[in-house]
C-alpha cells in the first residue's frame, strides 16, 4: 500500500482515543503481515509514541560518501524522550593513514543545543563546546556525527508518502518495515519546539528537503530502527556529500540521567579545525 499525503502540519494530528492500538485498526493482528490502513499517519505518530515510551538506549551509525571516499561514525548512548535529553559517545574513524585514532566524543543532546566534550583542538579537556543546533545548516542531523534520536523520529512527521514493505526483525524484535519520503519543511512545522528551528535550518541547508527513509516499527508503534538518507553540498569543494544515518532504539524504559554543563564548564574560545 502506498499512501500520499499533502496536508498541512495541523491536519495530521490524530486523537489517541480514536485508535485501539498505535498500529491502527488494520484487518490483521499484530503478528500477521497485514498493513495498517494508513502508513503515513502511523509514521506521523512515531515521535509522540516515543514520548509515551519514556526512554531507551540508542545506537547510531553515520556513513558519509563523497569523491570516492567513505567514512563511518558510530555512536551509542541513552535518550529521555519526555525531557528531550540524551547522551551519546561518538567514535570517529581513524585518519586516512590509519596511524592515529581520535578520542571518543561525548555528546549531550538537549532541545536546541548540542554539547560536545573532546571536540576540537585547543579545547581544554574539562570543557564542553556548546552549539546552537538552529544555526547549523544541517540542523545537527549530520554535524554531531550522529542524528539526535528524537530528531530522527520527528523527521518522520514530514512523511509525504510511505509504502508498507512487510514484516521483518530488528535484533530479534518483530517489526513492520515502511519505506517512504519525508519533507523537512513539513517536519519542521509539525515538530516539537526544541527541534523546530533545527529542522527548518536543515530544510534550507540540505541539497534537497526531501529525505528518503526506511523505518521499522514494533507492534507498539515504537521506532526500533530508522535509516535516513541526506544530501548536502560541501561548502569548501562544492562536492555533494551523501549521508546515510541509521538509528537503532532498544531497552525502552531504561533509566536516563543527563546533567547539562554549567555555564562555567562551557568553552568560549575558538575551536581549531582537525
Amino acid at each position: 500500500m502506498v499512501t500520499r499525503r499533502h496536508s498541512t502540519a495541523g491536519s495530521v494530528v490524530v486523537a489517541a482515543g480514536l485508535l485501539v492500538s498505535p498500529l491502527g485498526c488494520g484487518p490483521g493482528t499484530p503478528g500477521d503481515d497485514a498493513a495498517p490502513a494508513d502508513p503515513v499517519d502511523l509514521l506521523h505518530r512515531a515521535a509522540p509514541t516515543l514520548v509515551r515510551a519514556g526512554s531507551s538506549k540508542a545506537r547510531t551509525e553515520m556513513e558519509m560518501a563523497t569523491g570516492g571516499t567513505r567514512v563511518t561514525i558510530h555512536g551509542e548512548g541513552v535518550y529521555d524522550y519526555g525531557r528531550r535529553l540524551g547522551r551519546l559517545k561518538v567514535l570517529l574513524p581513524q585518519d586516512p593513514a590509519g596511524l592515529s585514532e581520535h578520542r571518543p566524543i561525548t555528546e549531550l543532546l538537549a532541545p536546541g543545543a548540542l554539547f560536545m566534550k573532546n571536540r576540537g583542538a585547543g579545547v581544554p579537556a574539562d570543557k564542553w563546546v556548546r552549539v546552537d543546533t538552529g544555526t547549523l545548516s544541517d540542523g545537527n542531523l549530520v554535524t554531531g556525527g550522529a542524528t539526535d534520536p528524537f530528531a530522527a523520529a520527528e523527521v518522520l512527521r514530514g512523511t509525504r508518502s510511505a509504502t508498507y514493505v512487510g514484516r521483518s526483525e530488528v535484533d530479534g524484535t518483530p517489526v513492520r518495515h515502511y519505506r517512504g519520503t519525508a519533507d523537512l519543511t513539513a517536519a519542521s512545522r509539525a515538530a516539537s519546539e526544541g527541534n523546530r528551528a533545527a529542522l527548518r535550518a536543515a530544510a534550507r541547508g540540505f541539497a534537497t528537503a526531501a529525505v528518503p527513509f526506511d523505518a521499522y516499527l514494533d507492534d507498539a508503534g515504537r521506532i526500533r530502527k530508522v535509516r535516513h538518507r541526506f544530501s548536502f553540498v560541501n561548502g569548501r569543494q562544492q562536492d555533494t556529500v551523501d549521508v546515510a544515518s541509521t538509528t537503532l532504539l532498544y531497552d525502552f524504559g531504561v533509566h536516563v540521567a543527563v546533567r547539562l554543563p554549567r555555564p562555567e564548564d562551557i568553552y568560549a574560545g575558538k575551536i581549531a579545525e582537525d
